[in-house]
C-alpha cells in the first residue's frame, strides 16, 4: 500500500487511496500516525454524491467529522492521482466540501458553514461547529499571544478541551490580533491531544467569530499559524454566513510503502 505523507501549513497527515478496499481505518490511523508522527490519517473512498469521499481519523484513532487542512491536502492527492479535476467536490462526515487547485502546491476549499454558533458559550470563549455534524472549536483571545507561550497555556488549553461546556470536546484556538486583518493563532487539537502546527477549521472558526462580532468588516483574514500562513474569507450579510473559504499551501513530504 502506498502512503503519502503530506502537510498543509505544517498540519501533517498520512494519506492512502482506499477505493475498493475495506480497511480497518482506526487501526491504520494509529499505526501510520505513529510511524510518521502525523496529526491525522486520511483515506479516499468512492462516493455516490461527490467526486470522492474523505475518511478522516485523528492520531489517536478517533474519527473526525472533517479537517480543513486535510481537505486541502486530499484535494491535491485526488488531483495528482487523476481521481478528480482541478475543481472537485469532497464528501465528508460534516457535509460536502468544494476544493480548487490554484497552483501545484496551493489549494482552496469551501468549508462547511457553521452548524452551531455560540459567541458566549463561556465568559471569554466562543463555540463554533463547522458543518452538521460539525467540527467543534473553542475560540479565546489571548492578548499578546506568542508561540513561546505554549507551555504556559497548556493547562488552560487542556481544561477547555475537556470543559463540560463543550459536550463533544473541542479544539481550542487561542489568538491575538497583529493588525486589523491578521491574527496569530495557536491550536490545541482533540484527537492529537497537543498543539499542532496549523489548524484549518480552527483558523476558519476564529474568522467566523471575529466576523460575527463585527471585527472583520472585509471578511478577509490572514491567520499566522506556527507552521505557516492560511487565508480565510467569510462571505455573508446581516449576520448570516453564506460561504467560508480556506486557502493555503500543501506539501508532499514523502511517499512510501507499508
Amino acid at each position: 500500500m502506498n502512503v503519502w505523507y503530506m502537510n498543509g501549513a505544517g498540519n501533517d497527515f498520512a494519506v492512502i487511496d482506499a477505493r475498493g478496499l475495506a480497511p480497518d481505518y482506526a487501526r491504520l490511523a494509529l499505526e501510520l500516525c505513529k510511524l510518521t508522527g502525523a496529526d491525522g490519517f486520511m483515506a479516499i473512498d468512492n462516493s455516490q454524491i461527490a467526486d470522492f469521499k474523505l475518511h478522516f481519523y485523528n492520531a489517536d484513532g478517533s474519527r473526525g467529522e472533517m479537517c480543513g487542512n486535510g481537505s486541502r491536502c486530499i484535494c491535491r492527492f485526488a488531483f495528482e492521482h487523476g481521481i478528480a479535476g482541478a475543481d472537485m467536490r469532497v464528501e465528508t462526515d460534516a457535509g460536502i466540501v468544494c476544493g480548487k487547485r490554484l497552483s501545484r502546491s496551493r489549494y482552496l476549499v469551501k468549508l462547511n458553514n457553521p452548524g452551531i454558533v455560540d459567541l458566549a458559550r463561556k465568559t471569554d470563549t466562543a463555540y463554533i461547529e463547522l458543518g452538521d455534524p460539525g467540527v467543534p472549536h473553542a475560540v479565546t483571545e489571548i492578548p499578546g499571544l506568542s508561540w513561546d507561550m505554549r507551555a504556559a497555556l497548556l493547562e488552560k488549553a487542556r481544561g477547555l478541551r475537556y470543559d463540560p461546556a463543550f459536550p463533544k470536546g473541542a479544539n481550542v484556538n487561542f489568538f491575538t490580533w497583529l493588525d486589523e486583518t491578521a491574527i496569530r493563532i495557536l491550536t490545541f487539537e482533540r484527537g492529537v491531544e497537543d498543539y499542532t502546527l496549523a489548524c484549518g477549521t480552527g483558523s476558519a472558526s476564529t474568522a467566523v467569530v471575529l466576523w460575527l462580532r463585527g471585527l472583520l468588516p472585509t471578511g478577509k483574514l490572514t491567520v499566522k499559524n506556527p507552521g505557516g500562513d492560511l487565508s480565510v474569507t467569510v462571505e455573508g450579510s446581516s449576520g448570516q454566513i453564506e460561504a467560508l473559504w480556506l486557502e493555503g499551501p500543501t506539501e508532499v513530504v514523502k511517499i512510501f510503502e507499508v
